[in-house]
């Protein structure tokens, strides 16, 4: 029986996994991290399409139909190309029995955010806090155009505008998001993003590891003297989470194709590309329970 594979470059994807398994916790889930490779933000498209795809393959290799790429930055440059260019190789029928293999899918964090984006907004103005990565890809940007027109939009209701926080995921992977230099980089990174638009009225957490700095984003915006639009609220802050773990319950709902043969006997198992000991150590910080790990290789 399959189960379902959450990877991500690091720590941060384990954010998405306990927000999944609280929705569906009877399913078999497989977790890798690579954290031997991470950060990937502040590499270059070819680098990250290559370790995320090495990373699907391994965990279709260990019985996963899906592959939830609970990654921004592996969504933002990962994610189109193996849909468009892996996956209708990987799902050919086998050369030797010339028979359908199981068909396997890959799902990325993106577009459920994007699609919550239009109902939480007042102003229309809009905020996207990513890696260096994510930024530059645009995913965000394009997918909030795309989602505009597909509703009869002409593309231009929402004002986007993004911000690139190179240092929270460093500072967050050495448990340091409660630091002195955390609240730093958090008003650093939120003054030049509100500096650019000052009508923002919601923000992006668009990087899986940022739901661990939400409390303190949370406090130095409500803190932050600025002028209101007539007739609006504060500023919303959006983490991935929750949106995540709903669209894949609603996709299973819709495609039994892959809910069918899934296993349901509740497990889940943590791989590392680093040490297993530490990355259990610090997996905790993130999921809140002590855990065991096994390391593995990548590498070609």
């Amino acid at each position: 029986m399959a189960k379902i594979g959450v990877f991500d470059s690091g720590y941060g994807g384990l954010t998405i996994l306990k927000d999944i398994r609280n929705v569906l916790p009877e399913y078999d889930y497989l977790y890798l991290g690579d954290n031997a490779r991470a950060p990937y933000g502040t590499h270059s498209f070819d680098v990250i399409y290559r370790y995320t795809i090495q990373a699907v393959k391994y965990l279709f290799e260990q019985d996963c139909a899906l592959v939830i790429l609970a990654c921004n930055t592996a969504s933002a440059k990962a994610l189109r190309t193996i849909q468009q260019r892996d996956l209708p190789e990987i799902n050919k029928p086998s050369a030797v029995s010339h028979q359908p293999s199981a068909k396997r899918n890959v799902l990325g964090v993106i577009r459920p955010t994007v699609e919550a984006v239009p109902a939480i907004t007042k102003s229309g103005h809009v905020g996207i806090l990513a890696t260096p990565a994510t930024v530059s890809s645009e995913s965000y940007v394009l997918e909030l155009e795309k989602l505009s027109s597909l509703q009869g939009g002409d593309g231009g209701r929402l004002t986007v505008v993004q911000q690139a926080c190179p240092m929270w995921v460093p500072l967050i992977e050495a448990g340091e998001q409660d630091s002195e230099g955390a609240k730093y980089f958090i008003s650093k990174y939120l003054r030049e993003l509100l500096a650019k638009d000052p009508q923002i009225d919601t923000l992006v957490l668009g990087c899986t590891h940022y739901p661990l700095m939400k409390g303190k984003i949370s406090e130095w915006v409500e803190a932050y003297p600025r002028p209101l639009p007539e007739g609006k609220g504060g500023i919303s802050i959006i983490s991935q989470g929750s949106l995540v773990a709903d669209s894949l319950e609603d996709y299973l709902t819709r495609h039994p194709e892959y809910r069918e043969p899934l296993s349901k006997d509740g497990t889940c198992r943590y791989l590392t590309t680093e040490n297993a000991d530490r990355f259990a150590q610090s997996a905790s910080l993130f999921i809140g329970e002590k855990i065991s790990a096994k390391s593995i290789s990548l590498e070609d």
